[in-house]
């Protein structure tokens, strides 16, 4: 069966103080543990001021300590701006508070903006990310020259977050990938994944993760409105170089849309999953038809909390037997 996981990225919210952001996704994993969810994964994004996740090794123990089932992680971990020391560290801690419950993404994303990446020291032209995994999964591993402390209890699953190059180091580690954003509408994807099912090494089996923006609702209409806010928000950023917190849907449409302010809008809200439940389950049906994928990473965010739990109950009810039961029960 498919698995089915959450990727919150703690995005804000006009009207609301940005550290509220931090209490939704908290809440959010509470209801997706009762939905039926595998995980739940948090994002790592420096001085960007509509999301409020800087931390990946800080809010997941505030998820596990309010949840008691549902794996926590991150999606992930961008290894650029860490020691490989330290992550090792903060994962070891969570994996001894939260046994068997902890998961460890590792991505390469930069900063988005030269004085970010200056701020996170990072050195312009280098690139050690492969290394930086080897070094850290030593650490996890207890196979480094130096012990990374507390020792775990069982191991610690390490994915790769991944386009391009990534994938062939997830593949020659033999580690599972994650894979999402504009590559999933790439000719090159099936090449690549060819590739990296051909090139795994190691003693598990080649794993895929489809991490992608996924929203129901009853209509195709509503669905639209869920997906508008953050697709809003994209294309704003790219009109003026600030990503802005997700609005309300009536407060977007009372602002004036250019006709290239509309064609990205409508660019990003092709790159999305959303619609009814039997058009989601389509479009979801054709992309691991098409990946091969064994789960799929969900990050739909929108303005509506409320909207956002119900459209995440009813993406699990497609997935998960129990979630479906209590969704649809017969009559």
């Amino acid at each position: 069966m498919l698995r089915l996981s959450l990727l919150d990225r703690s995005r804000t919210r006009a009207g609301y103080p940005e550290g509220d952001a931090l209490v939704h996704s908290v809440e959010r994993a509470q209801k997706a543990e009762q939905s039926g969810y595998g995980r739940f994964w948090v994002a790592e994004h420096h001085a960007v001021p509509g999301i409020a996740s800087g931390a990946p090794g800080v809010l997941p123990a505030a998820v596990g300590a309010r949840t008691s089932s549902i794996r926590i992680g991150s999606g992930g971990v961008m290894l650029p701006n860490h020691q490989p020391l330290v992550v090792a560290e903060q994962w070891l801690m969570l994996a001894a508070l939260f046994p068997g419950r902890v998961d460890l993404g590792l991505g390469r994303s930069l900063g988005f903006t030269a004085p970010v990446r200056r701020a996170l020291r990072q050195e312009p032209g280098t690139d050690t990310f492969a290394a930086d995994i080897t070094e850290t999964l030593a650490y996890l591993r207890g196979t480094a020259d130096i012990t990374a402390h507390p020792a775990a209890r069982e191991p610690i699953p390490v994915y790769i977050l991944a386009t391009g190059a990534g994938i062939g180091i997830a593949a020659s580690l033999g580690l599972p990938v994650v894979i999402g954003g504009p590559i999933l509408a790439s000719p090159e994807l099936e090449d690549l994944l060819t590739s990296y099912r051909t090139q795994f090494r190691g003693d598990a089996r080649p794993s895929v993760i489809i991490s992608s923006e996924v929203l129901i609702a009853d209509t195709q209409q509503e669905a639209r409105d869920l997906a508008l806010p953050e697709a809003w928000a994209m294309a704003r950023s790219r009109q003026t170089g600030l990503f802005p917190a997700l609005e309300p849907v009536s407060a977007i449409r009372s602002q004036p849309m250019t006709g290239r302010l509309a064609e990205r809008v409508e660019g990003h809200l092709a790159g999305m999953i959303w619609g009814t439940r039997q058009s989601v389950a389509e479009q979801l049906e054709q992309l691991t038809e098409r990946t091969g994928a064994h789960e799929i990473l969900a990050s739909g965010s929108t303005f509506d909390r409320d909207a956002l739990h119900a459209s995440d109950a009813e993406l699990a009810s497609l997935l998960t037997p129990a979630a479906a039961t209590a969704a649809h029960p017969r009559e």
